[in-house]
């Protein structure tokens, strides 16, 4: 999956009977009289889909054959239906063929609805920020609508975003359950409310919520001004169970367990010899004369640079090829008079270490830009300019600070750059930033997403011109020709983007001040820190992966012996047998289906009562990620030139400000087990250094404190008390020296968990009490720390009038739900507005840190590396002769990076090692 272009799910049962409708006057058969119309249908809908979508991944999903899981909920389940109509039924498997032979997968699920599938993996595609389009004619389908999913209906050439749901069914996709629970749905045989109809059941739904809130205060129905409302509270009451039932059957399930992720959907080439084939038993001519001429129908012909240049677009653009001396003598005097111009690389490798320029494109103006081609070596390429000559001409622009730049992710770039020896200096803005800054939440921060969002535009995806998969090109090795307007086109869209959004970032001071003074000057901070590394000891790695595997080999052996039999752990079916049939354990959850769940949440709470097998189970599956992920997979992530880890650290992931790592990823190294943090053991310092660990004690509680200004916290803050101890000195009415370690844990877990917004039922299940004494404990704590209390209240009220928080730095979290009508969204979006200012607002504070001790180890030469940013910790390679002068900095830059009202505290730690420093 990409993120610059959507996952399609086919509801392909909603189109097999809905093209097989439309067709079926016209009585479309072959000369051998087989019924042909719904496979053209559904045919036809297909290409249109691969036209519109020529970068997508596109799945098809049927209903599988046999009864679901809301048959046996409710046994009239759509049982007015008649059977499939025989000429119907003739066309779902050469319809099942040519799908296949496009090269697009498809999918049945026994036991579960095509909806529910494509639902489940519409959620998948949803938490790990793809955008998906779900192409269907079913009304059902607008409760998963939200802001990455919408539906496309291309026998109606419509599209329902959120404000279309909202339109078409006068409420917005989280009431369309809602809606269909109460008035009931025809076609699938949902029962509803009786006597509550479409126009009923919308007065109710845009008046009074949710059916949750609706029954909840059923005598607010008798206020409102539709006919029979004074009776309705009573018909509502009586039908309460059959709305419930209604509500069950009309939810499209999220959750299946599936063998299949949305990483399994790939689209493979069209076997055309096979489509030949099924279109002449079905005797589409016009397609089949597309075939015999060569002509992919899926693939759309690539841009050329002549194209460009006649106006492609209604706006005139301008792109150059530069390969003359003249040509780039000109653009160099053009660039150098310019205030400020566009800039991107071309490279060999996503990978910034490894990465080599392959060509530059500039633009200084709207629609006019132009790419410089340096290392395109493909058979019968054009002779290009002397790359080394090229890039010596230019490196004094590129590194003249008063050259003023603006790109796309430009960390990156200048990554590439400084492996040709140039440090590009002069970034004055970066639109990935700006985008971020403006709003984190509104779309993903890549330049096609943004140019789609800002500019309305749809750009060249590196896949048009490059292919996919393992016959994907290098940039190298593309044509000019096609090469030359999309890398134009980079510069062109950065410049015109920037020209949209630094216009809304000045409009807002405080976001201006963020962009300015932190996202912008962190870009070489960070460009360091990754080019710095970190050393591993691989022989250490590989000796933890020798003792992983014999403790992992050592469970396997003790689940057989518990079971009694030998069996595959990682299989549901058989692990189901063992645990549910053979030792009977209690069945907490079921699968659609209808059969215990082996799902791993499921597991751990089975063990956590204290079953011997899915314990042995859970710690398992633990050592197995911990080899997979780290012991076995870190020593592979070595770079061979620097011998050292090269982390990416990205500034444009998370809402609320957080740095986040990959490649490996730092932050979720595990710290909890002994086992996970005998991993950071491995990471070591260079001979003649130490590691050095900076870590901000409880910074997210002294934020708490500042932005509350409760008495009491602050007061326990500038005292340096133990605040977990003070907590439970007044939870448990003790003296603090009679405060024990379990009264401190507790209080600790409470501490934390309010600014997370944990309610009193996941504090019960933290602590192992029960609710009514968490709940107890919640409202003591307010009674000691009333200030928190009124800021959390304060809070909620003033993101739901605002529509967002901000840091104490001013970096702003826009909550889209927070007025939402559906409740779980909502109480997510409140929890989010009390603890996205704390969060928010360490992360700018160990940014500002970041970026002060950079600057100081920029300008003096002192040997010591800043090489890890771990949430709220620095992490340092130091020269063991100058570890008191990095200790007194560093400790100095941290605690002075914010002026609260409570004193921000560094804990520091040397060693031979992380897991010693830490």
């Amino acid at each position: 999956m990409t993120q610059s272009a959507p996952l399609i799910l086919v509801d392909g049962s909603s189109y097999l009977y809905r093209a097989f409708h439309a067709m079926y006057n016209a009585d479309l058969r072959n000369s051998a009289g087989e019924p042909t119309g719904a496979v053209r249908g559904v045919t036809a809908m297909l290409r249109r889909l691969a036209k519109d979508y020529p970068d997508s991944h596109i799945a098809v999903i049927f209903d599988a054959k046999g009864k679901t899981f809301r048959d046996e909920l409710f046994a009239e389940y759509k049982s007015q239906r008649p059977p499939m109509p025989d000429d119907l039924r003739a066309q779902v498997q050469p319809i099942h063929d040519i799908v296949r032979a496009m090269g697009l997968p498809l999918f049945s699920v026994e036991g579960v609805e095509a909806d529910d599938v494509i639902g489940t993996l519409a959620q998948e595609a949803t938490e790990k920020g793809l955008d998906v389009v779900i192409s269907t004619g079913d009304k059902d389908m607008a409760q998963l609508v939200n802001q990455h999913i919408t539906l496309v209906n291309t026998m109606t050439e419509t599209v329902l975003d959120i404000k279309g749901v909202k339109q078409k069914f006068g409420l917005p996709p989280e009431l369309i359950i809602d809606l269909l629970a109460l008035m009931g749905d025809k076609a699938d045989n949902i029962p509803g409310v009786p006597g509550v109809g479409e126009k009923t059941a919308l007065a109710l739904l845009q008046n009074l919520g949710s059916i949750k809130d609706i029954y909840s205060d059923l005598e607010a129905v008798r206020t409102l001004d539709f006919r029979g409302a004074k009776k309705m509270p009573e018909k509502l009451a009586e039908n309460k169970e059959m709305a419930e039932l209604s509500y069950q059957l009309a939810t499209i399930k999220c959750d299946v367990e599936l063998d299949l992720h949305i990483d399994d959907i790939r689209n493979q080439p069209q076997d055309n010899a096979t489509l030949l084939r099924l279109f002449k038993q079905m005797e589409f001519r016009s397609w089949i004369n597309e075939l015999e001429s060569g002509d992919d129908p899926r693939v759309e012909a690539p841009v050329k640079v002549a194209d460009v240049e006649v106006n492609a677009e209604p706006e005139n653009k301008i792109y150059d090829i530069i390969l003359t001396e003249q040509a780039l003598d000109d653009w160099l005097s053009k660039l150098k008079a310019a205030d400020l111009f566009a800039f991107d690389t071309e490279t060999t490798s996503l990978n910034y270490l490894q990465a080599k320029v392959v060509g530059l494109s500039f633009a200084v103006t709207p629609g006019e830009a132009a790419y410089l081609p340096l290392a395109h070596d493909y058979p019968g390429a054009p002779d290009q300019l002397s790359f080394e000559q090229t890039l010596a001409k230019f490196k004094p622009l590129l590194e003249d600070p008063k050259a003023l730049k603006v790109g796309q992710n430009l960390k990156y770039d200048r990554h590439v750059l400084l492996n040709h020896g140039i440090d590009l200096q002069g970034i004055a803005h970066d639109t990935m930033l700006q985008s971020y800054v403006l709003d984190s939440t509104a779309t993903r921060h890549d330049m096609d997403s943004l140019a789609e969002k800002y500019l309305g535009k749809t750009t060249i995806h590196f896949e048009d011109i490059a292919g996919k998969g393992k016959k994907q090109l290098t940039f190298n090795e593309i044509g000019l020709e096609e090469a030359g307007p999309y890398a134009c086109e980079d510069a062109d869209i950065t410049l015109q983007l920037h020209q949209k959004l630094w216009p809304k970032i000045q409009a807002i001071p405080s976001l201006e001040k963020v962009y300015r003074e932190l996202e912008m000057p962190l870009l070489p901070v960070l460009n360091t820190l990754e080019r710095n590394g970190v050393h591993i000891d691989i022989f250490m790695l590989q000796q933890q992966s020798d003792a992983l595997a014999h403790d992992i080999d050592r469970l396997e052996k003790e689940a057989y012996e518990i079971a009694g039999q030998k069996f595959n752990l990682g299989s549901p079916k058989q692990l189901q047998e063992i645990l549910y049939d053979k030792q009977e354990l209690p069945v907490l959850k079921k699968t659609p289906k209808g059969q215990p769940s082996t799902a791993e949440n499921v597991l751990q709470d089975l063990a956590d009562q204290g079953y011997p097998l899915p314990q042995v189970i859970m710690q398992y599956r633990s050592l197995s990620k911990l080899k997979s992920t780290y012991t076995d997979k870190l020593p592979q992530q070595v770079n061979q030139q620097t011998g050292r880890v090269h982390t990416s650290y990205h500034q444009a992931v998370t809402a609320t400000g957080r740095l986040s790592s990959s490649d490996p990823n730092l932050q979720n190294i595990p710290i909890r087990t002994e086992t996970g943090r005998r991993i950071r053991e491995a990471f070591v310092p260079e001979k003649g250094f130490k590691l050095l660990a900076a870590d901000y004690s409880q910074i997210e509680l002294r934020i708490m404190a500042h932005l509350s200004g409760d008495a009491s916290l602050l007061k326990a803050f500038a005292d340096g008390e133990d605040i977990h101890r003070h907590t439970a000195a007044e939870i448990f009415d003790v003296a603090l020296d009679d405060v024990s370690n379990d009264q401190r844990r507790s209080a600790k877990a409470i501490n934390f968990g309010l600014i997370y917004g944990m309610s009193a039922h996941g504090l019960s299940v933290q602590l192992g009490i029960e609710r009514h004494q968490a709940a107890k404990y919640m409202e003591t704590y307010f009674e000691r720390y009333p200030g928190v209390r009124h800021y959390m209240d304060n809070t909620r009220e003033q993101a739901k009038k605002d529509g967002y928080v901000e840091t104490i730095f001013g970096r702003r979290l826009y909550l889209p739900e927070i007025n939402s009508s559906n409740g779980l969204r909502r109480q997510y979006a409140e929890r989010t507005a009390i603890n996205a200012p704390m969060q928010g607002s360490a992360a700018d504070i160990i940014k500002r840190a970041m970026i002060n001790i950079h600057q100081w180890l920029s300008e003096n030469d002192t040997g010591i590396h800043m090489i890890m940013q771990v949430h709220d910790e620095l992490v340092f390679e130091v020269p063991e002769d100058k570890l008191e002068l990095a200790q007194k900095e560093i400790e100095q830059f941290m605690i002075q990076a914010a002026e609260l009202n409570v004193p921000l505290e560094v804990g520091m730690g040397v060693g031979d090692n992380w897991e010693q420093a830490h």
